[in-house]
């Protein structure tokens, strides 16, 4: 497949090099395609990846992720212009974190919306599901720990959609999904992120998850 990846931070990077070790087709989205940390990234992914503006990642993708800053979601999607997400499959990893007062973060957005929400409104005539928000970039396509495979929880709109991300996350090493429902479950998704740092910072490791357990 073709994957347009918008965001070129760690989650971008991440979630690219784990897709074109699985021999799709790659393209990561920046403000700034000459970055040093890019060059690095090109040369671990030779063959499979390339890197862009924000409209040619988008363009690239037949499934395009979204792993901007929280707070610049909404204007790159308004610079790329919806026209190029129509009818694909939109992967949200983003948080709507607020580090306005420091660590640990709060939300800019929660409980009555969500950047999710807000994501699948920018982008109407597209399948969002949100994935990937609740864990750490390190183990997003390579999710074994001491305890076993954590659980990926999953929110949006559109069923067909949901199970192409479920087969994805397989690739990956995931079991199946657990899915909350429509995109409004996103507020939960995202709610849990700051809690996962308090979390992160008690332990000590960012290598933390969820694992929901049934009796």
């Amino acid at each position: 497949m073709k994957i347009g990846i918008l965001g070129s931070g760690d989650v971008g990077r991440s979630l690219g090099s784990g897709f074109a070790k699985k021999g799709h087709d790659v393209t990561i989205g920046t403000r700034d395609p000459k970055k040093p940390v890019l060059k690095k990234w090109l040369k671990t992914n030779n063959g499979n990846a390339s890197v862009g503006t924000f409209a040619e990642a988008a363009a690239h993708g037949n499934i395009v992720i979204l792993a901007t800053h929280g707070e610049a979601t909404e204007t790159v999607l308004e610079q790329v212009g919806p026209r190029a997400f129509e009818g694909k499959l939109v992967i949200d990893a983003t948080n709507p974190l607020d580090f306005s007062n420091g660590m640990p973060p709060g939300v800019f957005v929660g409980t009555t919306d969500s950047l999710g929400e807000r994501v699948q409104r920018k982008l109407p005539r597209s399948q969002v599901v949100k994935c990937f928000n609740i864990v750490n970039h390190g183990m997003m396509t390579d999710p074994k720990m001491c305890e076993g495979v954590p659980d990926m929880l999953i929110c949006g709109n559109d069923k067909a959609a949901k199970r192409k991300v479920a087969k994805l996350l397989k690739e990956f090493g995931w079991n199946d999904p657990i899915d909350v429902g429509g995109i409004e479950g996103a507020r939960w998704l995202e709610a849990w992120v700051p809690l996962w740092v308090r979390i992160a910072n008690e332990l000590g490791s960012w290598d933390v998850a969820l694992k929901i357990l049934r009796s």
